[in-house]
């Protein structure tokens, strides 16, 4: 991706205000002859991937689910186990494709129209990748990729896809949530004038943490506990925080030239916290000198907040997942107030928008594209901190730091291992910054 191709991608992106609609086009029938059932492939079993399931069927299509992969064959059976009690006969996944391992993603997408690509980011890239050689429609989770290579992967994955009019829909669900496209729309129709100033927050107390057991092996392990490992999980502000930085970027209608900031282990510094942060507090800077403010971190028993903010030449707004939306002009009058009821679940709705299009024949949606910029601004801020160092964005594309294992097998190794009590290397910056740029 060079310079100028991702400012025409950026140019194109602010013209349609954020939509995730492109202009419809039709697309040949993936349906078998004389039904209107579309047959969707699970690749992820966890809890993020029974929900994308759940919100599959949700959408009002005729789906069934006809085959599933994940790494572990517990994980596949809890979740079809789940699935078949709820929805019965429309979950028809014999053993025969229940897919087990590194590779069963590959025959899971071939029996499907539909793939919902659910498992931890790392994979997301060459899944996504096989799953449009194989000429599928996509629900992928996000973020998409943990490393830069992995991005670029993702950018050129999506080219093949808009060339095949296949539909692609990414997590970052406030895309579909009515309170950020009604204020978002309006924004860019100028209600609040140019956006010079921004703060975007997910502070929390963390999430989950899965021990080591007995007899595991080291792959396995990291694979378990995978959010705490950056070749699987990007680190929370890649895993976590990429949904306020979306905002951030769709907001602007653009991306960061450069990003720096600082973070640390403050709370979370024990070996079972993998090699990751705890927070993270980064600038981005974007090409008109505005400057948006980010801050995510994971320190338990202090207060939350999840929401961003905006100041512009002619007002103000805020947002936040609770359906709240508000703009002020510059002398502090509101004059604009979202009405929370009756929205839809911006997870169905992702789904609902998806198959809709899938079960009409149309093209409409390439969210890659979004979906990679915004998760490579997430990456490029935590190098920035991991480092110490102001980052540029177009330097950061051509980065070749590739965290991926060089083997998918669980006698592998992946590339960061603990030492002789068990502690993973941690970035610190000015002090092994090799590792990470």
């Amino acid at each position: 991706m060079d310079t100028i191709k991702r400012r025409e991608f950026i140019k194109a992106g602010s013209a349609l205000a954020g939509a995730t609609m492109l202009a419809s086009s039709p697309v040949s029938s993936v349906f078998a002859a004389g039904t209107d059932e579309i047959k969707i492939a699970l690749v992820g079993c966890g809890g993020r991937g029974t929900g994308a399931a759940f919100d599959a069927f949700a959408s009002g299509q005729n789906i069934k689910l006809v085959a599933m992969a994940d790494a572990f064959q517990d994980n596949l059976e809890s979740t079809y186990n789940t699935l078949k009690e709820k929805f019965g006969d429309k979950v028809d996944v014999p053993d025969s494709r229940k897919y087990v391992g590194f590779d069963g993603y590959k025959s899971a997408i071939k029996d499907a129209d539909v793939v919902l690509l659910v498992t931890p980011p790392g994979f997301r890239p060459q899944h996504f990748e096989e799953a449009v050689k194989q000429g599928k429609h996509v629900f992928m989770e996000k973020a998409v990729a943990t490393d830069i290579p992995g991005v670029r992967s993702v950018l050129a994955t999506a080219e093949i896809a808009k060339q095949k009019k296949l539909n692609v829909v990414v997590g970052l669900q406030r895309r579909y949530q009515t309170n950020y496209r009604e204020a978002i729309k309006r924004i860019h129709d100028g209600a609040i004038g140019d956006v010079v100033s921004g703060q975007v927050y997910w502070n929390s107390g963390g999430v989950w943490v899965r021990p080591r057991k007995p007899g595991q092996t080291e792959m396995e392990y990291q694979m378990r506990n995978w959010y705490y490992f950056n070749w699987l999980c990007g680190d929370h502000i890649v895993e976590q925080h990429v949904h306020n930085i979306d905002i951030a970027n769709w907001v602007k209608g653009k991306y960061p030239v450069s990003i720096q900031g600082t973070g640390s282990r403050a709370h979370r510094t024990g070996k079972e916290y993998g090699e990751i942060y705890d927070n993270f507090a980064i600038e981005m800077t974007y090409d008109d000198g505005s400057v948006v403010y980010s801050q995510c971190r994971h320190f338990e028993g202090i207060s939350n907040r999840v929401d961003e903010t905006f100041q512009a030449t002619k007002g103000r707004v805020y947002l936040s997942a609770g359906n709240q939306a508000v703009l002020w002009d510059a002398k502090g009058n509101e004059i604009y107030r979202h009405d929370p009821k009756g929205n839809p679940n911006a997870y169905q709705q992702e789904h609902k928008e998806l198959f809709a299009a899938i079960a009409n024949g149309e093209y409409k949606f390439n969210d890659a594209e979004y979906g990679a910029y915004s998760t490579l601004a997430g990456i490029i801020g935590r190098i920035a901190c991991y480092t110490g160092k102001v980052i540029k964005w177009d330097q950061a594309l051509q980065s070749n730091i590739d965290l991926m294992p060089e083997r998918y097998a669980f006698d592998a190794l992946p590339k960061i291992l603990p030492n002789e009590n068990g502690e993973y290397p941690v970035a610190i910056p000015g002090i092994n910054t090799e590792l990470y740029i």
